[in-house]
């Protein structure tokens, strides 16, 4: 299975939608066997196309502060950095991107004394950083992992 098929994106939809559907559900909505649903999303989990995740709201758990990190690197220590940040609880997602800064990091805190202490002890206690620019979120407009259109 080297790529996803019309066939898979018409599963992967239907499990956008409601990832609890039922592959009996699937399977008649397609006009399918149910055996070739189980077959077929067991074959992208495996060649890890897809992963079953539990997308929560922060707010609700108490974390009421948002964040983007930019992040700038001395040369030869962007791994390295990235492999600190990822370690932290509070840090969601750390990439390597090009342009001014070698990495953007989200991360979430209950409120703005903890993003503070974070900054103050834990950011700057990274070797390897240069500088750090932060953000706050004020307001979120999306925050979507369906990548499965119509097309």
């Amino acid at each position: 299975m080297d790529k996803i098929d019309a066939l898979d994106r018409a599963i992967l939809m239907h499990l956008q939608m409601d990832g609890k559907s039922a592959f009996t559900k699937i399977a008649s909505n397609l006009q399918i066997s149910e055996g070739t649903v189980r077959t077929r999303v067991k074959k992208m989990l495996k060649n890890k196309y897809f992963q079953f995740i539990i997308h929560m709201d922060p707010a609700s758990l108490g974390l009421e502060v948002q964040v983007i990190i930019w992040i700038q690197t001395q040369l030869g220590c962007q791994d390295q950095v990235a492999d600190v940040l990822s370690q932290l609880s509070e840090v969601r997602f750390v990439a390597a991107f090009s342009g001014q800064y070698d990495l953007i990091v989200q991360a979430y805190f209950k409120n703005k004394n903890d993003l503070i202490t974070f900054v103050n002890k834990q950011l700057a206690s990274i070797d390897g950083i240069i500088t750090s620019d932060l953000s706050i979120e004020l307001k979120q407009y999306k925050d979507s992992f369906s990548y499965i259109t119509n097309e």
